[in-house]
């Protein structure tokens, strides 16, 4: 038998495996859409009062980006346009709820003739 082989010992200890660092950090969630949609809300409630087309158009934008947010990791609500993690579940369903709402604004504003069509300067 030669001496270059290194078989394990039958009686050695099976080492833990190492956790992956990278894929710990990659496995994290953020939470970084929640204030976006949470300035895209008030800015949409605060422009209803001129026009119902803003509160529509912001709740429709954030519509998209919640269904994009469901599907990958383009995020339309930043700069970069690419998240390195993805977003929290707590995040999504914030974004859906601020579009529902504002959705359900424009169209409670649209029944009521409350907010012009276009605004008047």
């Amino acid at each position: 038998m030669s001496d270059g082989r290194a078989y394990p010992r039958a009686y050695a200890r099976p080492e833990p495996a190492r956790p992956n660092r990278a894929a710990t950090l990659e496995s994290r969630r953020s939470n970084a859409a929640i204030p976006v949609a949470v300035v895209l809300v008030l800015l949409g409630l605060y422009l209803g009062q001129y026009s119902f087309l803003a509160p529509a158009s912001l709740g429709l934008v954030l519509l998209f980006a919640g269904g994009s947010f469901l599907s990958t990791r383009l995020n339309p609500l930043s700069s970069h346009f690419y998240l390195p993690r993805k977003p929290s579940w707590l995040a999504i369903g914030v974004v859906f709820l601020g579009a529902l709402g504002l959705c359900g604004y424009a169209y409670a504003l649209l029944v009521r003739h409350a907010g012009g069509f276009l605004p008047h300067l």
